[in-house]
């Protein structure tokens, strides 16, 4: 690959900080914009080819929201690509760190997971000549920040990369805003930006989202969500139950106590599933709260007679995953990042993966109430989200597992 293959925003970024350029007085980078635009590959490459070209024998951070993540995502694409160009490249696993090598400068390279609050704590401590956060409004602000501050070495650069999220996110108002006033260059990627995307790809990508996620991920732009959550949710994407034999039984469980529990059994045909039945319970509106054990043989009821291989409950409810586990299920635990969540279930539910049928009556009319937060946070109303819950942990569970489930070939948030 040469450097002749790249877009010329591409371009910028890679020759920004070189002496020739009128960037190079930047102190930070920040590459934002829709998914697939090119950014995590030159933002990589330009950031070791930078310290490599500036330091030797220097340490340098490169942070993602899991160290998992950045070798599938960032490493994969960068490393390959520096060894074509005559970079000795060593990783070290055990240790998360790689070491390059190039005209007798070698520097090494620290990885770091900033998945939450207490990832501070791992880069206290450590110097650096510089950082690189991919998807950095991932990470929380300690993290971010704590990254940043280990970056004492004279002429150390920050980079940033990320996909938007909603205007109110600290790092839109922080970095992005006030980017002259920190001297970063902010550059805006767009689908257009990446040349390796055919006209086909360009237009899956089209198709692939709604809403708020469309005006995020393929327009790139920092908005807030408003309006009904699924927005495409209509009579077109209810169905009767289908006839003929099922291969597989699963439950997905949203518990509740003062507020409604919500479980709905889903059935696998042809690669689909179908969530043919539902149990719905609303305390405040029936006078009564049920216990573990009633809520246990409620599940029974639902689920008479059919083979059910695991059902997916609410992590938080810990008291009725033990009597579950008691009465003899599998139990798995559920995925309860909401924002990433409600991506996967829209994309199973546009692709047909997931299908919900007639005879779910509570989770039609959740559809039709669940809507975003008007106050500008980046969630929904906690309202009418019982059966969003757990329809959403099920999609979840399936992309977790990669089992047949398409959802896991979209691009990542």
């Amino acid at each position: 690959m040469t450097f002749t293959e790249f877009s010329p925003r591409q371009r910028r970024v890679l020759k920004w900080w070189t002496p020739g350029s009128p960037d190079h007085t930047r102190d930070a980078i920040i590459c934002d914009g829709a998914v697939r635009s090119g950014k995590t590959l030159c933002t990589g490459l330009s950031f070791v080819l930078w310290a490599m070209e500036t330091f030797s024998g220097r340490r340098f951070g490169v942070c993602g929201k899991t160290i998992g993540a950045l070798r599938r995502n960032l490493l994969s694409e960068v490393l390959p690509v520096l060894r074509d160009l005559g970079f000795r490249c060593e990783e070290q696993v055990s240790k998360n760190r790689f070491t390059v090598g190039y005209g007798g400068h070698v520097n090494t390279f620290y990885l770091f997971g900033g998945r939450d609050e207490g990832a501070a704590a791992l880069i206290q401590g450590i110097t650096l000549a510089g950082v690189l956060l991919d998807e950095v409004v991932l990470m929380p602000r300690s993290f971010v920040e704590q990254a940043c501050a280990r970056c004492s070495v004279p002429g150390s650069k920050l980079w940033f990369s990320c996909n938007p999220a909603g205007p109110q996110h600290w790092f839109y108002q922080e970095w992005i805003a006030k980017a002259e006033e920190k001297n970063a260059l902010y550059l805006h990627f767009t689908l257009q930006d990446n040349p390796s995307l055919t006209p086909e790809i360009l237009a899956r990508y089209e198709n692939l989202y709604t809403g708020v996620f469309y005006r995020r991920f393929v327009l790139g732009e920092w908005v807030a969500g408003e309006g009904l959550v699924y927005d495409f949710f209509d009579d077109s994407c209810i169905r009767p139950v289908p006839s003929g034999p099922f291969s597989d039984y699963r439950v997905s469980c949203d518990y509740g106590t003062s507020n409604p529990a919500s479980f709905g059994l889903w059935a696998k045909q042809n690669g689909v599933w179908y969530r043919i039945r539902e149990y719905y319970y609303d305390a405040r509106a029936r006078g009564r709260q049920k216990t573990d054990g009633e809520y246990v043989r409620d599940l029974e009821n639902l689920t008479w007679g059919l083979p059910v291989s695991r059902v997916i409950v609410d992590p938080s409810a810990a008291s009725f995953i033990q009597a579950l586990r008691r009465a003899g299920f599998y139990v798995e635990k559920a995925d309860n990042r909401v924002l990433s969540g409600i991506r996967v279930t829209a994309d199973a539910l546009k692709r047909g993966e997931l299908v919900i049928c007639d005879t779910c009556r509570d989770a039609i009319r959740e559809f039709s109430l669940y809507r975003w937060a008007a106050d500008g946070k980046d969630a929904p109303v906690k309202e009418n989200d019982h059966a969003m819950d757990d329809i959403r942990y099920f999609a979840v569970s399936l992309a977790c597992r990669g089992e047949d489930f398409a959802a896991l070939s979209v691009p990542r948030l």
